[in-house]
């Protein structure tokens, strides 16, 4: 049997509600760092995707130079 929920379209957050969901959006933007696991993850990947990106490259060049 299907599980029972509220009004569609209707929700009460208590985390919002208490002020604590803007009180970590702003240490996040204060710090630099996101508190989330996710946030976390994406800046991660995407400072290390530069640097996979730069680091094949150079990779690729010392290769040629070493070849020719």
């Amino acid at each position: 049997m299907a599980r029972k929920r509220g009004i569609p379209g209707l929700s009460f957050s208590w985390r919002r509600a208490l002020g604590i969901s803007q009180a970590q959006a702003r240490l996040s933007r204060q710090i630099g760092i996101p508190l989330s696991r996710s946030g976390r993850q994406r800046k991660v990947g995407r400072e290390l995707g530069c640097g996979v990106l730069l680091a094949t490259l150079g990779a690729g060049l010392a290769v040629v130079r070493m070849l020719s």
